[in-house]
């Protein structure tokens, strides 16, 4: 029996999100609650923090 495997759906960043995402570093939120709240995953949005050059999570 074949492993079914999720295509993975890759969304571009628009300025909008990254935007969102620099006002999450300043305020401190929680990886998880920007992961849900984005709808991208948590290395997602790790790897886009250390490219903007910007902290994210609890260890800065």
């Amino acid at each position: 029996m074949a492993k079914k495997t999720k295509k993975i759906a890759r969304r571009e960043w628009t300025a909008a999100d990254v935007k969102e995402l620099r006002a999450h570093s300043k305020a401190r939120t929680p990886v998880v609650k920007i992961a849900k709240q984005m709808k991208r995953s948590e290395g997602s949005l790790r790897q886009k923090a250390i490219a903007l050059g910007i902290g994210l999570g609890h260890q800065r």
